[in-house]
């Protein structure tokens, strides 16, 4: 049987860092993960090239039962914390948009990073690894794995949460938790794209790979300015995503297809410049063809004043878009400002775990430290990052909240 100070199971983001900052004060830490290799969300993260945090990292990008939990640890290791990490090792990365920090060349350079820094605090890592159970002890834990028995004083619960399966996701974290009798809050997906009802699929399935820039406004009032991408499922894109984590089952979303743009003033001036354009060719000024075309084609802007008034009689449907933009009504005019700004879907549901970024809910904040992550009820049991009931906006949020979690369990464990 081998004793460590720290035990960490998990090696992702949270993980990682938690063992090289405890790694550095001097404890001797244990790194256990399943896995045949270190980080292997990172390696996959922001299309190969890691989003490894955000210059704009707030603490009301986080959704958490407990909105002022996720505050201390963001202000104990702010993201400038992690840049000048990264710059420490050389590693060259930009700003994309929005405050997005990506590496110019490979997610593996973060990766890379991580695995010095442990190994400059010495910690000792062990791949391949199965944890079989967990038993407290007078001075700690007792580890059973598939590479042995281990105690340590402290261990600390990096796991994460149920996105990506094909990565290796489990429930392990949360039934950690449920054995030291620490409340789970319900789990769902989040950053996760939406399928669409059958009908709606049917309708807009041949529009896959179209993205347009648009507001995304959910139910509770959230609304999020990115683009929206067709998919031949349903909806994708970062205002998907985004809004996807403030959507309920059987609500709707709204999309102003024209965020840029005040559609009447600009239907005016086009009026004054060519009044004999037709509607359909003015509208693929400001929409992909294919996408003015597939609503013509149904019907959609046929409407006086609501989709009720649309024609059933198919030989009559997209008449509209023959007609010159300076014989528009103004019953038609308002028609088409109030389809294409408050274009509204009701989403069937999402496309789960599988292709869900994070896991929403997970372990109840109210039962730990926000200082410390530290479980108030049982001392030297912590757990950090995804595991816990915060999650972030798209865009670097959630990597952020793995470092900041990390480096506060791994300041004190």
């Amino acid at each position: 049987m081998k004793h460590q100070d720290v035990v960490v199971i998990g090696a992702g983001a949270a993980g990682l860092m938690c063992a090289l900052t405890a790694g550095y004060r001097g404890r001797n830490v244990l790194l256990l993960d399943n896995a045949k290799q270190l980080g292997r969300k990172i390696l996959i993260s922001g299309g190969g090239r890691c989003n490894f945090t955000n210059l704009g990292i707030e603490p009301t990008a986080y959704l958490c039962q407990n909105p002022h939990f996720c505050k201390s640890a963001l202000a104990r290791y702010t993201q400038w914390d992690f840049i000048a990490m990264v710059e420490r090792h050389g590693i060259d990365y930009h700003e994309k948009t929005l405050g997005q920090l990506f590496c110019d060349d490979s997610a593996k350079q973060i990766v890379e990073m991580l695995k010095t820094e442990c190994e400059w605090a010495e910690v000792n890592t062990a791949l391949r690894t199965d944890v079989l159970s967990i038993e407290p002890t007078s001075s700690g834990y007792q580890l059973d794995t598939s590479q042995g028995q281990y105690t340590c004083e402290s261990l600390v619960i990096a796991t994460g949460g149920l996105s990506m399966p094909k990565l290796g996701a489990t429930p392990f974290g949360y039934q950690v938790a449920e054995q030291f009798k620490v409340p789970v809050l319900p789990t769902s997906a989040a950053l996760v794209p939406f399928t669409l009802q059958v009908a709606d699929k049917a309708k807009f399935e041949c529009l896959s790979g179209i993205a347009l820039p648009v507001i995304a406004t959910a139910e509770c009032g959230k609304s999020f300015k990115e683009a929206l991408l067709f998919t031949h499922r349903g909806l994708s894109g970062p205002s998907v995503l985004q809004i996807s984590s403030y959507w309920q089952p059987g609500q709707a979303v709204r999309f102003n297809l024209l965020p840029e743009l005040d559609f009447m003033t600009w239907l005016s001036d086009t009026v004054k410049e060519s009044p004999k354009l037709s509607l359909k060719n003015a509208l693929c000024r400001i929409f992909p063809k294919r996408f003015v075309e597939r609503l013509l084609e149904l019907g959609e802007l046929d409407g006086m004043g609501g989709k009720g008034a649309q024609t059933s009689d198919k030989s009559q449907r997209g008449l509209i878009g023959a007609k010159s933009i300076n014989q528009l009504s103004k019953a038609e005019q308002a028609f088409l400002l109030n389809y294409f700004t408050q274009w509204t879907v009701f989403p069937n549901g999402t496309e789960g775990y599988r292709t869900a970024e994070v896991t929403l809910g997970g372990v109840d904040t109210d039962a730990l430290s926000s200082k410390t992550m530290e479980v108030k009820a049982q001392k030297g049991l912590y757990f950090i990052g995804e595991v816990v009931d915060v999650s972030g906006w798209l865009g670097g949020y959630n990597f952020q909240w793995a470092w900041s979690s990390g480096y506060a369990a791994g300041e004190v464990c």
